[in-house]
């Protein structure tokens, strides 16, 4: 038996000597692995008009049906899905779930529709904090298909974790529709996920760990791309990996508005907190790319109700240590590390004042992230965006009209500035 010991690092608590990024084996499958092909990060319930971003994860659900859309970035014989009550006050309960290829929009496709068990239960009761991951079943999947999962409850679920950013729809039907093909009964619509934080494929891949996640604020969660055209950067990387035939899915944990040091009650849990569960404990991961510290940066002089009253400015040491303590953490588990740099910032109304001292901190950042050899490789995600007759601020073709935010180019040249061999 293995040992186990447990290292807190600047709170980052990690068990050494398990298996990498959870289960890695599909059981009962001879050469079959578990791969991540979809997943989000999940944050507490806010309000549904932060940053025009409606949702319903304060209302929750009752008696109703909630059909999701996942695109699968790699495909295997079995499938399997993770829900997560990490922020509910009370006990979850999941009357019915099933999974099928979507037939677009809110339909499923014809004679695909597969019910998930817990536990070989077709109902399940997940604590306050918890996750539960349902029973494998076959179902036939390819690389960047559609899928649609359908929860019912039949009770009050409470206020709902969630993901606030989907750029997906889930839909919503009064009563137990989980059986529907059609989509007449799931007449409204949302841009967020709701309980749902993974769906894995198993496959006989010849990889033995065949998952890369994406940890990461909003240039990860990917505002200001076109919502339902899969165009974050992690969208269009899966892409270029499945051109180039190689078997590996790319899970999004990015938070719109996360900070790597503080944690906020619009933006989730601090990066460090959140590192364990939004990447270590994923199944068969390989590698993660670290996208985090532009808010630490951009809000570091910034007060208001979503942050705490702890906020403090940050120096680019604090940040780097942060780094440093994600890194040790991945190592820990074999993990490789990709760094990215912090994008141009300069100009975003979202960052008022401190604009000199935002800019002298974010290069101070940036040169400790290309220069230190921390990582095992670096993503230069500002050059890649930046315009260079101004390179503090993004390129004008490559930005959203926030002034901030990558728009679909941009996070085209995101996906573009990797060497796919390093992942």
């Amino acid at each position: 038996m293995v040992g186990v010991t447990v290292m807190a690092l600047m709170g980052v608590v990690v068990s050494a000597g398990g298996g990498a990024g959870g289960e890695a084996y599909a059981a009962g499958e001879r050469g079959s692995r578990w791969a991540q092909a979809w997943g989000a990060a999940v944050q507490q319930p806010v309000e549904g008009d932060v940053d025009d971003v409606p949702n319903w994860s304060r209302q929750g659900f009752r008696h109703q049906s909630v059909r999701q859309v996942v695109r699968v970035g790699v495909g295997g014989g079995r499938v399997r899905i993770r829900l997560s009550n990490r922020y509910g006050k009370t006990p979850l309960r999941v009357d019915g779930a099933v999974i099928a290829r979507s037939g677009g929009g809110a339909q499923a496709w014809p004679g695909t529709a597969r019910k998930v068990s817990f536990r070989h239960a077709g109902s399940t009761v997940i604590p306050a904090g918890g996750e539960a991951v349902g029973d494998a079943v076959t179902l036939s999947t390819s690389p960047l298909e559609n899928l649609v999962v359908t929860l019912y409850f039949a009770g009050e679920t409470g206020p709902a974790t969630f993901h606030r950013v989907g750029l997906a729809a889930s839909y919503r039907a009064d009563g137990n529709h989980l059986d529907d093909v059609s989509a007449q009964a799931y007449r409204q619509s949302s841009q967020s996920s709701y309980f749902l934080s993974g769906v894995d494929v198993s496959g006989p891949f010849r990889a033995q760990r065949n998952t890369v996640v994406a940890l990461g604020d909003s240039a990860t969660d990917g505002v200001g791309a076109t919502a339902e055209a899969n165009g974050r950067y992690t969208d269009v990387l899966g892409e270029r990996l499945v051109a180039g035939r190689r078997n590996l899915g790319v899970v999004n944990a990015g938070i719109a508005g996360s900070m790597l040091l503080t944690s906020s009650s619009c933006f989730g849990e601090k990066g460090i907190a959140r590192f364990r569960r939004d990447v270590l404990d994923r199944p068969g991961v390989r590698t993660v790319i670290v996208e985090l510290g532009a808010n630490d940066v951009g809000a570091n002089w910034s007060t208001g109700p979503c942050f705490p009253s702890s906020h403090k400015p940050v120096s680019a040491r604090r940040i780097t240590e942060g780094y440093r303590a994600l890194i040790r953490a991945a190592h820990g588990r074999g993990i490789k590390v990709i760094g990215a740099t912090l994008v141009p910032l300069s100009g975003y109304p979202g960052y008022p004042g401190h604009a000199a001292k935002v800019e002298r901190l974010r290069t101070q950042v940036n040169h400790w992230i290309r220069t230190s050899g921390a990582y095992d490789a670096v993503v230069d995600f500002d050059k890649a965006l930046a315009d260079p007759a101004h390179p503090e601020r993004p390129r004008p073709g490559y930005v959203y009209e926030d002034g901030l935010h990558p728009n679909d180019a941009g996070y085209q040249a995101l996906a573009n500035a990797f060497e796919l061999s390093v992942l």
